[in-house]
């Protein structure tokens, strides 16, 4: 990725060293199979590894942040700085566009475990977003196991992640977090068409509206970057993550989609450049 005229984002907290990854220490090989299908849920993993921690009250206590480090003597850091600033100029201008007010969301970097507004969440959660605090949160330690574990190394794959949290955080912003809530109560769309699955599947799309926008105000995609991310998506289908963790594919447990799903919907959002295409609620929506 060129990344040297990206503007850096100020958006960023540094909880590395707040103290909280101790808490995480007693969560169990049994706990990380449960919540392995959580990659890239969002709010999901970390109100279910609060439960099954038994960290409720710990989860509403205030984090302690801590000036976050010169970017310029931490390449990822910095990079991450640099993805955000990114979704920053990119939601900003769309928004603007649709005659509204893009409100960016902060990131938090923790190590171990980290409290919000969703709950106290383990670093095996992987990466997610917290509608109560309008926060991404990410151990940055999950780009090592991006790459090794799951087969998808590259920064346009790391670029991915964020944009796909971002996502989460537009369809906040739009009302659509709210509306899908609803949809769940009511226990509509259950299985591998789920609540779940469309929400993760549509944020898919956005994180490609947002590569295909970016790219075409900044040039910022090289070649094979564009593959980097399509791969990264297809590492963290249900399918694919319940194929490698319990031998066995079980649609009806599905909250996230398929590999070729997520590949598909990713793709979508990139080649169309518009959220007009990233309805995944729609009657007719084929996902």
């Amino acid at each position: 990725m060129k990344l040297d005229d990206s503007r850096r984002s100020d958006n960023v907290d540094d909880e590395r060293s707040s103290g909280l990854g101790g808490r995480g220490a007693g969560i169990g090989i049994g706990t990380i199979v449960i919540v392995i299908i959580g990659y890239f849920m969002g709010v999901n993993p970390a109100t279910l590894l609060s439960l099954l921690a038994g960290d409720q009250q710990a989860a509403t206590a205030p984090a302690q942040t801590t000036p976050l480090a010169d970017s310029a003597n931490d390449p990822q850091v910095d990079f991450v700085r640099a993805i955000l600033g990114e979704t920053e100029d990119v939601w900003g201008t769309y928004f603007r566009g649709m005659g509204k007010t893009y409100s960016p969301p902060r990131l938090v970097l923790f190590s171990g475990a980290v409290a919000s507004a969703c709950g106290t969440a383990s670093s095996s959660a992987g990466p997610f977003y917290c509608p109560g605090d309008r926060k991404v949160y990410i151990d940055l330690h999950f780009y090592q196991q991006l790459a090794t574990q799951f087969g998808a190394p590259g920064q346009f794959a790391q670029a991915y992640v964020i944009a796909h949290e971002v996502g989460h955080h537009v369809q906040n912003l739009l009302g659509i977090t709210d509306r899908a809530s609803q949809l769940e109560e009511r226990g509509e769309r259950t299985g591998a068409g789920s609540v779940s699955v469309r929400i993760e599947l549509q944020a898919d799309c956005f994180a490609g509206v947002w590569a295909e926008q970016a790219n075409k105000a900044r040039k910022i995609l090289e070649p094979g970057d564009l593959e980097q991310g399509l791969r990264a998506a297809s590492a963290v289908g249900d399918d694919t993550l319940q194929k490698r963790e319990q031998g066995t594919v079980v649609p009806d447990s599905f909250t996230h989609g398929t590999s070729a799903q997520r590949v598909k919907w990713f793709r979508r959002g990139f080649d169309s450049g518009t959220l007009d295409d990233c309805d995944t609620f729609g009657a007719g929506a084929a996902l």
